[in-house]
């Protein structure tokens, strides 16, 4: 089942304090980024981030779940009411990953 157009619009309307949240589709889903970093996606109708030590300690009772077969669990996140929360959630994810990879130009 892909995520619904307004599912997403809730989401980022949810994050909307947030500068810098950007989306990409990728098959019927959505990759979240945060000022470039790939933090988590939408899919399926739900938000997943990625499992982050500092995202653990915001959320204690959180549940893990695939957004595809094949891939690796993300942190489910079940509370999206509270936006305060839900962007001190995506900042913290934020700041516990490395800073991406720069991306090798291809050559013609």
């Amino acid at each position: 089942m892909a995520t619904s157009r307004e599912y997403l619009d809730f989401v980022l309307e949810q994050l909307s304090e947030l500068e810098e949240i950007a989306t990409r589709p990728m098959m019927g889903e959505f990759l979240l980024y945060y000022r470039g970093k790939y933090i988590g996606g939408v899919c399926d109708n739900r938000l997943l981030l990625k499992p982050t030590e500092q995202a653990l300690a915001l959320l204690p009772q959180a549940r893990y779940a695939l957004p595809y077969e094949g891939a690796r669990e993300m942190l489910l996140v079940e509370e999206l009411e509270d936006r305060q929360s839900l962007c001190a959630l995506v900042r913290a994810t934020y700041d516990a990953l490395p800073a991406p990879r720069p991306r090798k130009k291809r050559q013609v």
